[in-house]
């Protein structure tokens, strides 16, 4: 073991080989350049060189002389505080060192033992990752190296075993790296610690059985440590070891011992949660996480360095879980605490695009890409955002600049291939989703997009074996009315044949010449909009969400009461906490589906209710608005949402609501689900005089039913609910041609059908244009049709002269 003499004479070494100006300090230039030549094998950013700088001149600011910097007894402390390992970096500089040089400095340390410590920490610098060595995250003890040794030989041994065997497995396109994961500095760029290769371990083998079981004793090794703070350092750097090698399960146990250990460190809860993300344990994460944040904030100034990332990781926990408006708001911590911090605006901006802020998206994604100009996934991201703002030239431009940064970017080149479709540039729709399945051979929606691509550029036959391949992948439903729409499409090619007069696929009529047959049979108009509410309705999945789950929720949680600026009483409520309720009503939906229920929300529904953008919306008006969307009862639905106008603080404990309520409540509905007619009549809403009267239920469904100005449309909407998977046998709509699923309108004089969706945009095949009106029966099902046309059979019959 390396003396205090020997240590102190190799510092002093050390400190003058890199003190070029001779005067008794090490600057942040010359520290710079002795961080980079002790670390041969780690490629240090300029930034994270700064941030290792800041920490230690920071953290030993009593050692620094003025504009000289680091003195040598601030050099020499940074080692006995376990900042570095004095002979491993001794060693990396190639200084010669012997006895004769010790004993000067005050040591009888032999020349020989000095010559097997160095051949022993000439083994550690070969194996040994980065972290070990750095302070406040590496190892502080002697007697951990010899645990890590010891490890490394295990899962050295059990990789051999397993690679022999064929057990081990290596996925090239599953790329772990989910955090940025704090080391010594505040990294700011993805980890260093895991390889963008996934390994996966055999866990059922005989051989892993026999490493865990080893590594059981180096874990009661590190237990029997003569303190606790060794015991602590031993498990953390047995969990390290571990997470490096990707054995993230049983590196997990280590950090929960470490935990146990010192409850109050931030390092094991970060390093857990770490873990439990990669398992795909996305809440358990969360919850290290806030362990990990509520340690850094009531440690001071000690963990202040590794919040952004504990912010960063728990955004990304939270997007894990779909909650993506909660991890906005730790992605915003983490760039107000550290602004150089491009992953973090880089997730803000990724974030905010799947909430539908595309603006605030495309000024964080901007920032990012400041910062970092090679960021492909930021430019992927801009793209998008750009994209949806309607700026699809420039979208275009940033989409290949990401490609250009990095070539195999699936989603660059996916998005681009959506994007040149929607401007109906096919080919090269077209060739982008080549490129895609180039890359990943079985992203099946690529396969039905080059499809369709192909089919609009008129490439009929390449389309068909395109669709084919589709089918190959994936059995979905879609994929087969696809094939059956192209197949019909063919049938109609034949038809027509080469027709000098081949008009195109449909006219549009205007509305006044759809008639209707029959009570029944649904407006035009009506169906529009019933159509955008149950595509809505649909998106959300709040259907799924039982409307009796409301009033519980109304029920069993309490809100605290706020004052708006005008003195009124609400129970408002944040958006992330919003988030938080819905997750509860939604617990069904996976992850990605409730992110996408969350963006709908957000822009049709909270983008109304917090129209100033205090961002706190009132809770029951919220609940009011959805009720009408969720399962159950028509009727239930209307009871729920008059409930939730009632649990308002102005109106509890009363029966009636306000006249006034009511009218709001009306209003702000046909405003988010009928912005067309609606967002005119809220303007007015403002301007109503205080109207003191109140309504009974009774009243209040007498004004939600009318179908002029209530919101009527409901009643067509539940027809939808309730049909839209019934399918008309060999049925398929006569202009768009793919299978009709929900109602089938048939014209009665001509006998063509349509889909809800043709009917309700007002198509019609071009053959019969020269109609003066078009009269149209709507049939629920195929038995509803059939039964029509036996009634209509029965009355020619009896209309027939009796024979005399």
């Amino acid at each position: 073991m390396t003396t205090r003499g020997s240590r102190s004479e190799k510092v002093k070494r050390i400190f003058h080989q890199f003190d070029g100006n001779r005067d008794g300090g090490l600057s942040r230039e010359e520290m710079s350049a002795l961080v980079v030549a002790v670390n041969p094998r780690v490629k240090f950013s300029d930034e994270q060189i700064s941030a290792i700088l800041d920490e230690v001149f920071r953290t030993y600011a009593e050692f620094i002389d003025g504009d000289k910097g680091l003195t040598f007894d601030g050099l020499l402390r940074t080692y006995d505080d376990g900042a570095g390992d004095v002979d491993r970096d001794f060693d990396a500089l190639g200084i010669e060192f012997n006895g004769d040089e010790a004993s000067k400095g005050g040591s009888e340390a032999s020349s020989s033992s000095i010559t097997d410590e160095r051949a022993v920490e000439a083994q550690k610098q070969q194996r040994t990752a980065a972290w070990a060595v750095s302070p406040n995250h590496g190892i502080v003890f002697d007697e951990t190296w010899k645990l890590v040794d010891d490890l490394e030989i295990l899962v050295k041994r059990l990789k051999s075993k397993q690679e022999k065997d064929g057990k081990l497995k290596v996925d090239n396109n599953n790329n772990v790296d989910a955090f940025s994961d704090a080391g010594w500095s505040r990294e700011l760029g993805p980890s260093s610690d895991i390889s963008d290769k996934r390994i996966y371990w055999e866990e059922s083998s005989h051989d892993y059985a026999v490493f865990v079981k080893e590594l059981g004793v180096l874990r009661s090794k590190a237990d029997g440590a003569r303190s606790r703070e060794e015991a602590f350092d031993g498990h953390m750097a047995i969990g390290r070891v571990l997470y490096e090698h990707q054995l993230f399960k049983e590196a997990l146990v280590s950090f929960k011992r470490a935990c146990e250990l010192q409850p109050t460190d931030v390092r094991p809860h970060f390093k857990a949660g770490n873990c439990l993300y990669v398992l795909g344990k996305y809440k358990e994460s969360k919850d290290e996480f806030l362990l990990a944040l509520e340690a850094a904030e009531s440690g001071g100034n000690q963990w202040a360095y590794l919040l952004p990332q504990i912010y960063v990781n728990l955004g990304i926990s939270l997007e894990g879980e779909g909650m993506v408006l909660s991890a906005c708001e730790y992605y915003r911590e983490a760039a107000i605490l550290c602004p150089t911090h491009y992953r973090a605006l880089k997730l803000l901006g990724s974030a905010l695009f799947g909430v539908g802020e595309y603006r605030a998206a495309v000024k964080a994604l901007e920032e990012a890409i400041y910062l970092k100009p090679d960021y492909a996934d930021a430019h992927c991201d801009l793209a998008s955002s750009l994209h949806a703002m309607g700026e699809d030239e420039r979208a275009i431009e940033v989409f290949q600049r990401a490609i250009d940064l990095k070539p195999g970017h699936v989603d660059a080149l996916y998005n681009l291939g959506g994007l040149y479709m929607d401007l109906g540039r096919f080919q090269r729709a077209s060739e982008m989703y080549t490129r895609v399945l180039a890359v990943w051979p079985n992203h099946w929606r690529a396969q039905l997009n080059k499809a369709v691509s192909l089919l609009g550029a008129g490439e009929t036959e390449e389309a068909k074996r395109a669709l084919k391949e589709a089918l190959k992948m994936t059995n979905r439903v879609e994929l087969h009315d696809a094939v059956s729409h192209l197949k019909q499409l063919q049938k109609k090619k034949v038809k027509k044949g080469n027709s000098a007069n081949e008009e195109g696929p449909f006219i549009v009529v205007e509305p006044s010449k759809f008639k209707t047959v029959g009570e029944k049979t649904t407006l035009r108009p009506d169906l529009a909009i019933a159509l955008q509410i149950r595509a809505f309705q649909r998106v959300t999945r709040l259907w799924k969400c039982d409307v009796e789950a409301l009033r519980r929720e109304m029920r069993d949680n309490n809100v605290p009461v706020s004052y708006s600026g005008n003195g009124v009483p609400t129970k408002s409520i944040r958006r992330p906490n919003l988030e938080e309720i819905l997750r509860r009503l939604l617990n069904v939906l996976k992850p990605e589906t409730f992110q996408g229920a969350i963006k709908a929300i957000n822009e049709k529904i909270l983008s109304v209710l917090d129209d100033s953008g205090s961002g706190r919306v009132d809770l029951g008006m919220f609940y009011a608005v959805i009720a009408p969307l969720c399962g159950g009862h028509p009727d239930k639905r209307k009871r729920v949402a008059f409930d939730a106008l009632l649990w308002k603080p102005e109106n509890e404990g009363s029966s009636q609501i306000t006249k006034m309520e009511a009218v709001k409540y009306i209003k702000l509905l046909r405003a988010i689900y009928i912005p067309s007619q609606g967002m005119s009549e809220m303007l007015e809403v403002h301007g109503e005089t205080d109207d003191t009267s109140t309504v009974t239920f009774n009243q209040f469904l007498e004004m939600y039913d009318d179908s002029e100005w209530g919101f009527g449309i409901m009643s067509t909407v539940f027809k939808l609910e309730t049909r839209d998977r019934n399918r008309h046998g060999n049925q398929v709509c006569s202009v768009c041609r793919y299978p009709i699923i929900g109602s089938r309108f048939k014209e009665v004089k001509t006998g063509f059908s349509l889909c809800n969706q043709c009917y309700s945009e007002g198509k019609i095949p071009p053959t019969f244009k020269q109609q003066e009106e078009y009269k149209f029966r709507e049939y629920g099902s195929e038995v509803e049709a059939m039964k029509a046309k036996c009634v209509c059979f029965s009355m020619q019959s009896h209309k027939k002269p009796i024979a005399t």
